[in-house]
């Protein structure tokens, strides 16, 4: 029996409607499929829902994803509000918005690398063997969230960093049973040398650690951790760490891949769950049917897996994963010869109802060739 689901859709800005228009497609072919039931409601976000509403998150796109069973989402932002330091309404101004009324403290990005795309990664070929990494982070506490002061001369500022111990324990049971999953190794990352926040975050680690007897807990202060990722990421399995220190660290995990085309991410908490590429909105590329959606894609399959379809996941994942081997890349991985994004969705929806051969014609598959002169 198939599951019934409804799913707010807010494709956002830029490049966000191209990929999300994919990322539905596919939920559709898996919801066929299975004989599930998935209903799709679009509502306004970003600079769309500024330039239609004057409001970067209005009531009426709220309203709808806190009635949702999830959030699809796919990226804010326009240089008309980039460029103007003066802008009292910007379009991000939605997302930290629609973060804090919908309770997401846990920002969670998994980061793998694909053997045909190492020669995109900085990084050796060698050292990007075997990654597999899933970054949890605190996403509404720290110092972005802290009492932040400039002096009347302006010569002195001042952001304060504040955890509640309860903030650091929702996270951390969420790490830890993820870790059970996976391979049963959690690395802490902190800077519990120095800061009196981090050495609150290592003491109830450590005594949370005691439920998870089957768990392996690593503790790493953040400048090591940023050392590691580059000359050993395949030691990391899940790695759990506060608001600031895991946007820098998943940032530069996404080097790893290649690619911000294929890193998706989901933002879950005390109400609906959030799942959205982490790429920006690349409005050079809107509506021109380039931009890679495979990260718009794999976080619809993370919101299979946050509904229990785990199945319906596993399908999507081996798409892709079947499309990068076979060589069907976009723009951001082939400037050359690449195919379009409707054709890498059109190539996922094939694959998960096995109308693929097994032998690739890849003549027959639409692809765009650029002219050297």
């Amino acid at each position: 029996m198939g599951v019934k689901k409804q799913i707010a859709v807010l494709p956002g800005d830029g490049i966000g409607p191209d990929v999300i228009n994919q990322a539905v497609r596919v939920l559709d072919t898996i919801a066929k499929k299975y004989q599930h039931d998935f209903s799709f409601q679009f509502a306004l976000v970003g600079a769309d829902a500024i330039d239609k509403t004057g409001d970067p998150l209005p009531k009426a796109t709220l309203d709808l994803c806190k009635s949702s069973d999830a959030v699809l989402f796919g990226a804010v932002g326009h240089p008309k509000y980039d460029q103007d330091p003066n802008a009292k309404v910007r379009p991000e101004q939605g997302l930290l918005k629609m973060r804090k009324e919908l309770g997401l403290f846990a920002n969670i990005r998994p980061v793998t690398t694909y053997s045909a795309l190492h020669h995109l990664s900085p990084v050796k070929s060698n050292i990007l063997e075997h990654v597999d990494i899933e970054i949890f982070r605190e996403l509404t506490g720290g110092i972005y969230f802290g009492k932040k002061e400039t002096s009347a001369d302006g010569k002195t500022a001042t952001d304060t960093c504040i955890y509640h111990v309860d903030e650091i324990v929702r996270i951390a049971h969420l790490a830890f049973k993820r870790a059970q999953e996976r391979k049963r190794k959690l690395t802490l990352v902190d800077k519990a040398n120095v800061m009196e926040t981090s050495r609150l975050w290592r003491k109830t680690i450590n005594e949370i650690a005691k439920d998870y007897p089957d768990v392996e807990v690593f503790q790493m202060f953040v400048d090591n951790a940023a050392m590691q990722l580059i000359i050993n990421p395949s030691q990391f399995d899940v790695i759990l760490t506060e608001n600031m220190f895991g946007d820098i660290l998943s940032d530069e995990a996404s080097v790893l891949a290649g690619t911000l085309g294929l890193l998706p991410s989901a933002s879950i908490g005390t109400g609906t769950a959030v799942f959205e590429p982490i790429h920006g909105s690349y409005p050079q590329a809107a509506g021109k049917d380039i931009a890679n959606p495979s990260a718009a894609i794999l976080s619809a399959a993370m919101m299979l897996d946050h509904f229990g379809l785990h199945q319906e996941a596993i399908d999507i994942r081996n798409a892709i994963d079947w499309i990068i081997c076979n060589g069907f890349f976009t723009k951001d991985i082939d400037p050359i010869n690449f195919y379009f994004t409707s054709t890498i969705g059109e190539l996922v929806c094939d694959f998960v109802t096995n109308r693929v051969e097994d032998a690739i014609h890849k003549a027959n598959i639409q692809l765009r060739k650029s002219t050297i002169i």
